[in-house]
């Protein structure tokens, strides 16, 4: 199913399937600047993902935007929970920054169609703090799920598949456009 409303991107409501996540601040301002924003707004997602069965797999944090690679269990559930994460981290943005109101400019979803497909936008995920200049080495940027997923699956693993699914650094996103 999906759900077209005025002003607004579709969005794909598909059961027990995987979905990659993009959200952007208002104006591409960067609100998410502190430790303590990205820290709340992390728990907020895997709090508003745990409450309806979803399963937050893998993430990075900007200071204006996010990405999340994750599982649905009723895809219905996204538009709730992408808002309760909203409303609640604008909450909390507006009380530490006392920032200009909207907080949120939107979310946008994908549902990668096979595995290929899902590693790349997972290649893309990793790879978005050296794309936007915030470092020249992934190690180096601690709000992202790439030093959880390196510890598991291990580097030589890591390096195959950046190797081998290198299709993320020709992946354009037009909402990723920061």
């Amino acid at each position: 199913m999906i759900s077209k409303h005025p002003n607004r991107p579709a969005h794909l409501f598909v059961d027990n399937s995987a979905y990659f996540i993009t959200a952007a601040i208002y104006q591409k301002r960067k609100l998410l600047c502190s430790s303590e924003i990205k820290n709340y707004l992390l728990t907020t997602i895997q709090q508003c993902f745990d409450e309806k069965g979803w399963v937050l797999n893998d993430w990075v944090i900007l200071d204006n935007h996010y990405h999340l690679l994750g599982m649905s269990k009723n895809g219905a559930d996204l538009s709730n929970i992408m808002g309760k994460i909203h409303m609640l981290s604008a909450k909390f943005i507006y009380s530490q920054l006392n920032a200009e109101k909207p907080i949120w400019w939107n979310y946008w979803d994908y549902c990668p169609r096979d595995e290929k497909d899902y590693l790349i936008r997972l290649n893309y995920l990793f790879n978005n703090p050296i794309k936007h200049g915030y470092v020249n080495n992934l190690h180096d940027y601690p709000f992202s799920s790439f030093h959880q997923y390196m510890e598991k699956q291990g580097r030589e693993l890591l390096v195959k598949q950046f190797k081998e699914y290198a299709d993320y650094k020709n992946l354009m996103l037009g909402e990723d456009d920061f």
